[in-house]
């Protein structure tokens, strides 16, 4: 039995994949969970072996997920592999999933069966990747630093450079500076045109 734990943080739509899923013999949904926070709370009381997980989400993104999930150094418990399920086809979000030990990377129109198959796919050691965006995966290279991401991230929500400083436990100075490098290498005008330019990418 392939255990699963589904991060979604549309309460129907996780029901329903929920639902789909537990009709296969060989997959058990141990758990579920609205954002990746409350998802690594659960890792830590459920054995795993899929992760099936959504990328933009409050308090901590799919892809921050996977990257928690793959620096883990607990050698008594094997990891859990990382399947992104989402909307968003843009080859910034698969690089970055590559990156964190991602090993699949499905869009959300995709046919039940074909996620069921990924999972036991990814299970046996393989990867699986949304053939539509396999090809275009590694055309453009992600400029921004992990940091630089973090800040504009935060900065592409609204809030100021204070409160971005008070975040992030940084000088409202490195703050600025962090922007100041994030806009020029998007070569926008302003800090929410670059924050608007990098989610466009999929860099953030």
């Amino acid at each position: 039995m392939i255990r699963v734990l589904l991060v979604e943080d549309q309460s129907m739509l996780c029901g329903a994949l929920a639902a789909l899923l537990e009709l296969e013999d060989d997959l058990q949904i141990v758990a579920s969970a609205a954002d990746g926070r409350q998802a690594l709370g659960l890792l830590s009381q459920h054995s795993i072996d899929v992760v099936v997980t959504d990328i933009e989400m409050p308090h901590m993104t799919g892809l921050e997920l996977a990257q928690a999930i793959h620096q883990q150094t607990d050698t008594n418990q094997p990891k859990p592999k990382v399947i992104i399920l989402t909307t968003f086809a843009r080859t910034g979000y698969l690089r970055r999933a590559m990156d964190a030990g991602v090993r699949g990377y499905l869009l959300k129109d995709s046919p039940a069966e074909q996620l069921a198959g990924a999972i036991r796919q990814i299970h046996s050691g393989g990867k699986v990747i949304a053939p539509e965006l396999a090809a275009a995966a590694w055309g453009e290279q992600d400029l921004l630093s992990d940091r630089e991401r973090q800040i504009l991230r935060l900065a592409g929500e609204g809030l100021s450079t204070s409160a971005i400083a008070g975040q992030v436990h940084l000088a409202d100075g490195t703050v600025r500076n962090y922007l100041s490098e994030a806009i020029s290498k998007l070569g926008a005008a302003n800090r929410v045109e670059a924050a608007r330019l990098a989610r466009q990418k999929g860099w953030l």
